[in-house]
Protein backbone atom coordinates (compact mmCIF):
# COMPACT_ATOMS: atom_id res chain seq x y z
CA UNK A 1 0.00 0.00 0.00
CA UNK A 2 2.02 3.45 -0.88
CA UNK A 3 0.98 6.84 -0.74
CA UNK A 4 -0.99 7.24 -4.09
CA UNK A 5 -2.88 4.07 -2.70
CA UNK A 6 -4.03 5.66 0.46
CA UNK A 7 -4.96 9.06 -1.35
CA UNK A 8 -7.39 7.03 -3.55
CA UNK A 9 -8.81 4.90 -0.49
CA UNK A 10 -9.55 8.67 1.73
CA UNK A 11 -11.62 9.71 -1.42
CA UNK A 12 -13.42 6.65 -0.81
CA UNK A 13 -13.94 7.28 2.40
CA UNK A 14 -15.06 10.88 1.57
CA UNK A 15 -17.94 9.73 -1.44
CA UNK A 16 -19.25 7.32 1.24
CA UNK A 17 -19.36 9.93 4.17
CA UNK A 18 -21.48 12.21 0.79
CA UNK A 19 -23.28 8.88 0.49
CA UNK A 20 -24.17 8.81 4.42
CA UNK A 21 -25.20 12.50 3.99
CA UNK A 22 -27.66 11.84 0.69
CA UNK A 23 -29.57 9.33 2.78
CA UNK A 24 -27.85 6.29 1.15
CA UNK A 25 -25.80 3.78 2.72
CA UNK A 26 -21.89 5.20 2.82
CA UNK A 27 -20.45 3.12 0.40
CA UNK A 28 -17.64 4.90 -2.56
CA UNK A 29 -15.59 3.60 -5.05
CA UNK A 30 -12.82 5.22 -7.12
CA UNK A 31 -11.53 3.92 -11.08
CA UNK A 32 -8.19 4.80 -11.87
CA UNK A 33 -6.16 4.09 -14.72
CA UNK A 34 -2.79 2.50 -14.91
CA UNK A 35 -0.94 5.85 -14.71
CA UNK A 36 -2.80 6.96 -11.54
CA UNK A 37 -5.14 9.03 -12.95
CA UNK A 38 -8.41 8.99 -11.74
CA UNK A 39 -11.06 8.34 -14.62
CA UNK A 40 -14.35 7.51 -12.61
CA UNK A 41 -15.89 7.76 -9.04
CA UNK A 42 -18.92 7.39 -7.72
CA UNK A 43 -21.31 6.47 -4.27
CA UNK A 44 -24.06 4.40 -3.44
CA UNK A 45 -27.07 5.94 -4.62
CA UNK A 46 -29.76 2.82 -3.63
CA UNK A 47 -32.02 5.04 -1.25
CA UNK A 48 -34.01 5.95 -5.22
CA UNK A 49 -34.93 2.36 -4.41
CA UNK A 50 -32.76 0.51 -6.89
CA UNK A 51 -30.45 -1.71 -4.53
CA UNK A 52 -28.47 -2.41 -7.87
CA UNK A 53 -26.87 1.52 -7.56
CA UNK A 54 -23.81 0.55 -5.88
CA UNK A 55 -20.60 2.40 -7.16
CA UNK A 56 -18.39 -0.85 -7.53
CA UNK A 57 -21.29 -2.07 -10.50
CA UNK A 58 -21.78 1.79 -12.02
CA UNK A 59 -17.61 1.82 -12.43
CA UNK A 60 -17.76 -1.73 -14.02
CA UNK A 61 -20.25 -0.57 -16.35
CA UNK A 62 -18.43 2.68 -17.13
CA UNK A 63 -15.17 1.01 -17.77
CA UNK A 64 -16.65 -1.32 -20.41
CA UNK A 65 -18.25 1.79 -22.35
CA UNK A 66 -15.22 4.19 -21.74
CA UNK A 67 -11.90 1.93 -21.94
CA UNK A 68 -10.59 -0.74 -24.02
CA UNK A 69 -10.24 -4.01 -22.15
CA UNK A 70 -5.74 -4.06 -22.23
CA UNK A 71 -6.63 -1.06 -20.41
CA UNK A 72 -9.41 -2.23 -18.10
CA UNK A 73 -6.82 -4.81 -17.36
CA UNK A 74 -4.28 -2.64 -15.73
CA UNK A 75 -6.93 -0.15 -13.76
CA UNK A 76 -7.29 -0.52 -10.24
CA UNK A 77 -10.89 0.20 -8.35
CA UNK A 78 -10.64 0.94 -4.59
CA UNK A 79 -13.47 0.87 -2.61
CA UNK A 80 -14.83 1.98 0.77
CA UNK A 81 -16.40 -1.61 0.98
CA UNK A 82 -15.54 -4.80 -0.60
CA UNK A 83 -17.24 -5.35 -3.44
CA UNK A 84 -20.78 -7.93 -2.69
CA UNK A 85 -21.09 -10.69 -5.28
CA UNK A 86 -23.07 -8.27 -7.79
CA UNK A 87 -20.18 -5.93 -7.60
CA UNK A 88 -17.61 -8.35 -7.98
CA UNK A 89 -19.70 -10.33 -10.96
CA UNK A 90 -19.53 -6.94 -12.76
CA UNK A 91 -15.68 -6.30 -11.96
CA UNK A 92 -14.91 -9.45 -13.28
CA UNK A 93 -17.12 -9.85 -16.43
CA UNK A 94 -15.77 -6.58 -17.71
CA UNK A 95 -12.32 -7.88 -16.71
CA UNK A 96 -10.82 -4.72 -14.62
CA UNK A 97 -7.43 -5.52 -12.71
CA UNK A 98 -7.17 -5.20 -9.29
CA UNK A 99 -9.26 -3.91 -6.03
CA UNK A 100 -8.03 -2.14 -2.95
CA UNK A 101 -10.52 -1.99 -0.34
CA UNK A 102 -10.97 -0.12 3.03
CA UNK A 103 -13.27 -2.84 5.00
CA UNK A 104 -14.03 -6.09 4.39
CA UNK A 105 -17.60 -7.83 3.58
CA UNK A 106 -16.71 -9.96 6.85
CA UNK A 107 -15.92 -7.04 9.25
CA UNK A 108 -18.98 -5.74 7.59
CA UNK A 109 -20.90 -8.33 8.97
CA UNK A 110 -19.80 -8.71 12.31
CA UNK A 111 -20.49 -4.17 12.65
CA UNK A 112 -24.11 -5.05 11.23
CA UNK A 113 -24.62 -7.88 13.81
CA UNK A 114 -23.48 -5.54 16.61
CA UNK A 115 -25.77 -2.74 15.57
CA UNK A 116 -28.87 -5.41 15.72
CA UNK A 117 -29.20 -4.78 12.24
CA UNK A 118 -30.27 -7.81 9.51
CA UNK A 119 -27.92 -8.96 7.17
CA UNK A 120 -28.21 -7.86 3.64
CA UNK A 121 -30.82 -10.47 1.02
CA UNK A 122 -27.69 -11.45 -0.27
CA UNK A 123 -24.86 -13.27 1.00
CA UNK A 124 -21.52 -11.92 1.55
CA UNK A 125 -18.82 -13.87 -0.19
CA UNK A 126 -15.00 -12.63 -0.93
CA UNK A 127 -14.00 -11.14 -4.39
CA UNK A 128 -12.11 -14.03 -5.24
CA UNK A 129 -14.62 -16.07 -5.03
CA UNK A 130 -17.12 -14.58 -7.32
CA UNK A 131 -13.96 -12.60 -9.65
CA UNK A 132 -11.63 -14.68 -10.40
CA UNK A 133 -8.07 -14.20 -10.88
CA UNK A 134 -8.50 -10.79 -9.51
CA UNK A 135 -5.54 -9.11 -7.27
CA UNK A 136 -7.37 -7.53 -4.43
CA UNK A 137 -5.95 -5.88 -1.24
CA UNK A 138 -7.89 -5.00 1.81
CA UNK A 139 -8.60 -3.99 4.63
CA UNK A 140 -6.81 -1.40 5.58
CA UNK A 141 -5.98 -0.94 9.24
CA UNK A 142 -7.07 2.03 10.71
CA UNK A 143 -8.94 3.47 7.51
CA UNK A 144 -11.55 0.54 8.40
CA UNK A 145 -12.85 2.32 11.89
CA UNK A 146 -13.73 5.37 9.71
CA UNK A 147 -15.94 3.07 7.41
CA UNK A 148 -17.07 1.49 10.81
CA UNK A 149 -17.89 4.86 12.27
CA UNK A 150 -19.79 5.36 9.07
CA UNK A 151 -22.13 2.68 9.53
CA UNK A 152 -22.61 3.36 13.12
CA UNK A 153 -23.60 6.77 12.08
CA UNK A 154 -25.98 5.27 9.64
CA UNK A 155 -27.87 2.72 12.03
CA UNK A 156 -27.68 5.04 14.94
CA UNK A 157 -31.14 4.17 16.84
CA UNK A 158 -31.66 1.14 14.47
Amino acid sequence: MNDSDMQHLRRCIELATEALEAGDEPFGSVLVSADGKVLAEDRNRIASGDSTRHPEFALARWAAENMPPEERAKATVYTSGEHCPMCAAAHGWVRLGRIVYVSSSEQLTVWLTELGVALPPVRSLPIQDIALDVPVEGPVAGLDEEVHELHRRLHAGA
